[in-house]
């Protein structure tokens, strides 16, 4: 018998009101927004924690390091740039360290590193392969007593300090000597503040050899010179013992050796 009007057909009446292909597509999104919120939440998390270091790395992971004829061997956290910790061949690398610690950078430290009102606490290392053959110390008789001004005031920690003359290309520096433990001369310009505490992170700079061809140029604040004879003996130290003389196969000479003094 043929249903009336508003009367359901047999089949009708047994037909799910919810599709199981419904039931299929909705579960399938309920994964997949489950999915990605679990990614969404992972990749703030990483990429917060990423952006709160700011470039830096607490591990302390031994980087090896190859310049010229020196191994360095280094740990991540004192590598001022990611792309260096790498490894492997390189023309140079630079790092950040603690004084008068010496360590790298750490959570617990984070705000000595990222405060400016505190980086006068920070010593800058570049190291890479000697291309002249004097030193800063080297240099001061050859060269830079003839871009002096005669005379000398007397400096932090027993320093004397001498101005350049104009045109020289060191306007607004001076230049501090000194007579180092050993006998040796010790020399190191800067830009000097007229306040000693308005000093800069890096208003210092110092070059000096170390191993078999490395050239070691280091900065410091201004507000650090009464150490000078304590941060010199340091970081001859310190990058002493991180390296070595490199295997002869990956080793090369350096050609540009030079007695000028530009590229400081």
């Amino acid at each position: 018998m043929r249903a009336g009007a508003g009367e359901l057909e047999p089949e009708d009446e047994q037909a799910p009101l919810i599709s199981t292909r419904f039931l299929v597509l909705v579960t399938l999104a309920v994964l997949l927004l489950s999915a990605a919120s679990v990614a969404i939440s992972w990749f703030g998390r990483a990429y917060g924690e990423r952006l709160s270091l700011a470039g830096h790395t607490e591990s302390t992971e031994i980087v090896e390091i190859t310049i010229g004829r020196d191994q360095l061997s280094l740990p991540a956290n004192t590598i001022r740039f990611e792309q260096q910790r790498l490894g492997g061949n390189a023309e140079r690398v630079d790092l950040y360290l603690l004084w008068p610690e010496l360590t790298g950078y750490s959570s617990a430290e984070r705000r000595r590193f990222d405060d400016l009102s505190l980086a006068h606490n920070l010593i800058f290392l570049q190291m890479s392969q000697s291309t002249m053959s004097r030193d800063m110390s080297g240099r001061v008789e050859p060269i830079y007593r003839h871009l002096i001004n005669p005379g000398s005031d007397p400096g932090p920690g027993g320093l004397e300090i001498h101005t350049f003359r104009s045109a020289t290309g060191y306007e607004g520096e001076s230049l501090l000597t000194g007579t180092l433990p050993d006998g040796q001369q010790y020399a190191i310009r800067c830009t000097l503040p007229e306040l000693p505490e308005n000093g800069g992170s890096s208003d210092c700079q110092r070059d000096i050899h170390v191993g078999e061809d490395l050239s070691v140029l280091y900065r410091f604040s201004s507000r650090l010179l009464p150490d000078w004879q304590a941060i010199d003996d340091a970081v001859r130290t310190y990058v002493k013992s991180h390296s070595r003389a490199a295997s002869s196969s990956g080793t090369s000479k350096n050609p540009l050796k030079a007695s000028t003094d530009r590229s400081s």
